[in-house]
């Protein structure tokens, strides 16, 4: 039966009660800790607790271990830099697309589930675009019976890998290329989830303003941020693992050797 699954970084902390039990996932990239959470899972991206930086996350093992509990909608969560001057600090909004101009992992490798020759292998078709139009509505409508509707407004992301954070020169031009929301991560889970078929929703959550409209906030300030965002997130992701449903996935994985 499928399941559905939300990924979490580092502002999110709620979700999985102190002391819970992961379920540990066999992958060909090694052993991945799923927590259960209502009727879905939740992974850790950064590791519970946090031990990877952005680019020593194992994206293509996460990737396998939510085909593997047959996952069928996932939400990817993230805390990002702003970059548009009309998108709010500390709130959830869906992202409608997203710009990762060079498709690689930060290992270099391309961002694909198939790096070698291997069955079942193919192209992934945009055909309705990396985020789910039918899971976003879904989306919205567990915001609102939570109390905390989504903006109407939605955002597009901008992947840089890291781990170092952009220079001021660096988000201008960011900016300038009409990107709403930038972070180190989201980008390549959704598209390795995508070539395994999987339904995808992207949830930003701003935790500073990455562009020239405000200062770069200390670190203690940095450090508060992130608790904010993560905090405005555990509603909505609850609502999901506890009443939310698989949707179909609409994209296709063209193979040569399907005729």
């Amino acid at each position: 039966m499928a399941s559905v699954a939300v990924v979490v970084g580092s502002g999110a902390s709620r979700l999985v009660e102190a002391g819970a039990v992961p379920t540990p996932v066999n992958t060909p990239h090694g052993v991945v800790e799923l927590y259960r959470v209502g009727q879905g899972w939740v992974l850790h991206r950064h590791g519970r607790p946090h031990r990877w930086l952005p680019h020593q996350i194992p994206f293509r093992a996460h990737a396998h271990a939510l085909q593997q509990v047959g996952c069928g909608a996932l939400v990817v969560s993230s805390s990002v830099g702003v970059l548009a001057a009309d998108v709010p600090l500390f709130q959830p909004m869906l992202v409608s697309d997203l710009v990762m101009l060079d498709n690689r992992l930060p290992d270099g490798t391309a961002c694909t589930m198939f790096p070698a020759p291997s069955p079942g292998q193919g192209h992934l078709v945009l055909e309705e675009g990396l985020f789910s139009p039918a899971l976003g509505t879904q989306l919205r409508s567990l915001a609102a019976s939570v109390g905390a509707p989504l903006p109407e407004r939605e955002v597009i992301f901008g992947y840089r890998d890291g781990p170092r954070t952009k220079t001021r020169a660096e988000n201008r031009l960011l900016a300038r290329l009409g990107l709403d929301v930038n972070s180190m991560t989201l980008a390549p889970e959704v598209v390795l989830a995508n070539e395994l078929g999987i339904a995808c929703a992207g949830l930003a959550v701003g935790h500073k303003a990455s562009a020239a409209r405000a200062a770069t906030p200390d670190r203690a300030a940095l450090a508060a941020s992130l608790v904010a965002s993560g905090a405005a997130l555990d509603d909505l992701l609850r609502a999901f693992l506890e009443r939310g449903t698989p949707v179909p996935w609409g994209n296709h994985l063209y193979r040569f050797d399907d005729g």
